[in-house]
């Protein structure tokens, strides 16, 4: 290790919305954001620790993790991901921020795992999972700020869930926003406004009939798409509006159709933002450092 300081960076861990996984297709919500030296997870969706290590994250080095609200794809690995940490020699801190309902979830899945979580205190000598891991549940407003790192919090529009907040993290000059799962919030761009970065759920329109013809509940399905996520062409509105430096198309819908590809994707959001875009793909990386996607491109 040289120990000079990594450069700040964000990685799309999972890129897809919804639960669902298919054969060799992306995974659901998760992001790692590294700056001013904090290891930050955002969202906890299916594979993130799996992304995390594949990342060339440090699971002992976990410092904050954040969950946008408590659907499935996006908070279902996040007990797993602390067990699996703590398993890997995680023995400081770690603090989770979420919507009411999360220190619930984190309560329950310890119940669930006492008898692993008692036999591994006592046979391998670890400190107790339970008290390593604090849980704060938030509302709109300041979230938290301590060592140059701010992060604030918006509540969205994403029903029927009440409680899903868009986030903003400031470092250093330094801000990137994820919009969370959310349909058109005209709000959103004054919450983003001038951030280097902003992380937006899109959908593209034409892949929507396909999704819901293969499900069974399709036209529940196509109800909540609907009032409950953006079209891409919104997310562009969204990103011109703030004013952002680069827009990043995720949580991706549909993620998996072989009729649809990255360009589009370009094509939807280019009929609202000319800026620096990316299209999220499963560990590509974004520098915060520089204008350009790091790894796998992805930028048009």
């Amino acid at each position: 290790m040289s120990g000079k300081p990594m450069p700040d960076r964000l990685v799309l861990l999972g890129s897809k919305g919804g639960p669902a996984l298919r054969p060799g297709g992306p995974w659901p919500s998760s992001s790692l954001l590294e700056i001013g030296g904090r290891t930050i997870v955002v969202d906890c969706g299916l594979g993130v620790t799996r992304g995390l290590v594949d990342a060339g994250g440090s699971l002992k080095a976990l410092d904050l993790i954040f969950i946008t609200h408590l659907h499935s794809d996006h908070v279902l690995e996040l007990g797993p991901l602390l067990h699996t940490a703590w398993t890997a020699g995680l023995a400081t801190p770690v603090n989770v921020f979420g919507p009411a309902g999360t220190g619930h979830y984190w309560r329950r899945f310890c119940q669930a795992m006492e008898f692993d979580i008692e036999i591994r205190i006592v046979d391998e000598g670890r400190p107790d999972i339970r008290e390593l891991i604090s849980i704060s549940e938030f509302g709109e407003g300041q979230v938290v700020e301590q060592g140059g790192l701010k992060v604030t919090a918006l509540r969205v529009d994403h029903p029927p869930v009440t409680d899903c907040f868009a986030l903003r993290f400031e470092h250093g000059g330094k801000s990137v926003v994820f919009s969370a799962d959310t349909a058109f919030f005209p709000p959103l761009a004054d919450f983003a406004e001038g951030a280097d970065i902003l992380v937006h759920e899109a959908m593209l329109e034409e892949g929507i009939e396909r999704l819901v013809a293969r499900t069974g509940n399709g036209a529940r399905l196509r109800e909540h798409l609907l009032a409950s996520h953006s079209f891409a062409e919104e997310a562009g509105r969204i990103a011109t509006d703030a004013g952002v430096k680069r827009l990043v198309l995720n949580h991706i819908i549909p993620a998996d159709d072989p009729g649809i590809g990255e360009a589009d994707w370009i094509d939807a959001v280019r009929k609202t933002w000319v800026g620096d875009l990316t299209i999220a793909r499963d560990g590509l990386v974004v520098e915060l450092s520089s204008r350009k996607a790091a790894q796998g491109e992805g930028t048009a």
